[in-house]
């Protein structure tokens, strides 16, 4: 379960998937960006994913454990988007964003839909 009291936990928003589609705002996240995991150095542009997808409407759902599939999907989009990636890594790459939710079959599997005023 989310702990509000942790500055990188996201507190779920909305009553949840069964009682029906949870709504994201589309000015997305506020909450502080963690900071990427150790253990290798982090391009300018994997970073810049990184930020962005911390601050996207999604991470309003995410809490700190889902840093390491972000940094995963960071990773195999940054392959992906170089033209050094495998075929495996372009499949985990699309797998983790539907787990994400950063598409748009992935935001339907998981109730979510960006609000829009």
């Amino acid at each position: 379960m989310a702990n509000p009291t942790k500055p990188n936990s996201r507190r779920h928003r909305g009553t949840g998937a069964r009682s029906g589609i949870i709504e994201l705002p589309a000015e997305g996240c506020a909450l502080p960006v963690p900071a990427p995991p150790g253990g290798r150095e982090w391009s300018k542009d994997e970073r810049k994913l990184w930020r962005n997808l911390w601050k996207s409407p999604q991470a309003n759902e995410w809490d700190d454990s889902y840093i390491a599939a972000v940094a995963a999907y960071v990773v195999h989009a940054s392959a992906v988007y170089e033209g050094s990636a495998s075929a495996w890594q372009a499949q985990e790459m699309r797998h983790l964003g539907a787990q994400l939710g950063l598409t748009p079959a992935g935001m339907h599997s998981l109730g979510w839909a960006i609000r829009h005023e």
